[in-house]
């Protein structure tokens, strides 16, 4: 398994950690040991003294497929899922600064915890689909596919 990721897909988000918003897809990868299932536990790694989180959809691709037109991409994910993109804030600043990847600040071991996933027509799938983030139930992010610069096909 690997995760693919898209950065910097909403405009807002873009703005406010003062990215310029892109013109095509802005991709990373995580590994599988950055995937905490349900019942294990995050931990802040010791290397970063800034990790922040972020509420992200997850896609499970359900078939191979290479240069698929956006018109052909609903048959190649089935399910959606939620799952938390943990980023160490200030290493992903550092390797920014230098024009190096990211993958230190987003790729660490339990970077990437993900939850269950439901048939994308049991979420409404293909219409907005809202997400948020509690923590200790207080809203601290909510987000809508609507407001996605590249939607899940186009990607």
């Amino acid at each position: 398994m690997k995760l693919i990721c898209i950065g910097r897909n909403y405009a807002e988000h873009a703005k406010e950690l003062k990215n310029e918003i892109p013109d095509k897809p802005v991709i990373f990868m995580k590994p599988e040991t950055a995937v905490i299932r349900a019942g294990y536990h995050f931990y802040i790694p010791d290397f970063s003294n800034d990790v922040h989180h972020e509420i992200e959809l997850v896609l499970k691709i359900c078939k191979n497929g290479k240069n698929i037109q956006a018109k052909f991409a609903d048959a190649y994910f089935e399910e959606i899922g939620i799952g938390i993109d943990f980023t160490a804030r200030d290493l992903q600043a550092e390797c920014k600064a230098k024009g190096l990847p990211w993958e230190r600040a987003k790729a660490f071991d339990g970077s990437a915890p993900v939850g269950m996933f439901l048939k994308k027509e049991s979420i409404g799938y293909p219409g907005d689909i809202t997400f948020s983030l509690k923590k200790n139930g207080v809203m601290v992010q909510t987000g809508n596919t609507a407001d996605l610069l590249f939607d899940f096909n186009r990607i």
